[in-house]
């Protein structure tokens, strides 16, 4: 077993199909995955499941690899207990980002629902929406990540080069609204739309719940404070303006459909 455990995890899904089926279970998505190629005990390390669950999961693993035999299951060693995770100060920084963005995100299906191309004022919410999303979510957020944060690790592991498919793709979702826009396509626009809100509502789920905190396992005390002030200095070279405008518009589309739901209901 320990021999598949230092084994590419597509490689052994690829000889041993009910793998996947586990690790759908667990909700791992190497399945549909497609850049890269973990080991085995990369994808245990990073998910870091509780130990009672990671243990029933390699059991399962090694029954579907060796179905006729009992099999000691190795131990993966873990810097720290799931437990006791916590985002470190820069860490948890890209997680509250997070939080604006998904406000933006939640709001997609409204938008979606009351669209008017036709309408001047639905033309500038689509492309307010979208100058959202390049100036937050892309230039504040993802640049950290993608400048900063990733080079303090192996860019070609596949975790980190589904983020930057992940970002690549979300620049396509943009590019398409406003070739749309442009054309007055409609279904397009819908259509790239709920595609950047599930793309993102997945992206940032796999952020916070397993790249982040399996990043700050492997960052060292000193790598933090680097961390923290280069994160510092690239928000003071964007200044303030950028982050309260794109705070001003997520506050104003809430309030905008909050008062058209209120006026429903009357």
């Amino acid at each position: 077993m320990q021999d598949y455990l230092n084994k590419g995890i597509k490689e052994i899904i690829s000889q041993f199909p009910k793998v996947a089926d586990i690790l759908n279970e667990y909700n791992i998505g190497c399945v549909p995955c497609n850049v890269g190629s973990c080991l085995l005990k990369d994808i245990v390390e990073i998910h870091n499941l509780p130990e009672d669950e990671e243990a029933v999961l390699m059991v399962r693993i090694a029954k579907a690899i060796y179905p006729d035999r009992e099999i000691k299951i190795p131990k993966v060693e873990r810097k720290i207990k799931p437990k006791e995770l916590k985002y470190s100060p820069p860490i948890k920084k890209l997680v509250e980002e997070h939080l604006l963005i998904k406000r933006w995100i939640a709001l997609i299906p409204e938008v979606i629902e009351n669209i008017d191309i036709e309408s001047e004022e639905d033309k500038k919410l689509i492309l307010d929406g979208v100058g959202f999303i390049r100036s937050y979510a892309d230039k504040f957020h993802h640049a950290k990540e993608e400048e900063v944060l990733f080079k303090y690790f192996d860019e070609n592991l596949e975790i980190i080069k589904t983020m930057y498919q992940d970002h690549e793709t979300a620049r396509g979702h943009v590019r398409a609204i406003i070739e749309a826009l442009e054309r007055r396509d409609k279904k397009t626009i819908i259509e790239h739309l709920n595609g950047y809100k599930e793309l993102l509502t997945e992206h940032i789920k796999k952020e916070d719940e397993i790249l982040y905190p399996w990043m700050d396992r492997g960052l060292s005390v000193t790598q933090v404070g680097e961390l923290f002030q280069r994160f510092n200095e690239a928000d003071e070279k964007i200044g303030e303006v950028v982050p309260e405008r794109c705070k001003r518009f997520v506050e104003t589309v809430e309030k905008r459909f909050k008062n058209k739901r209120e006026e429903v209901i009357k």
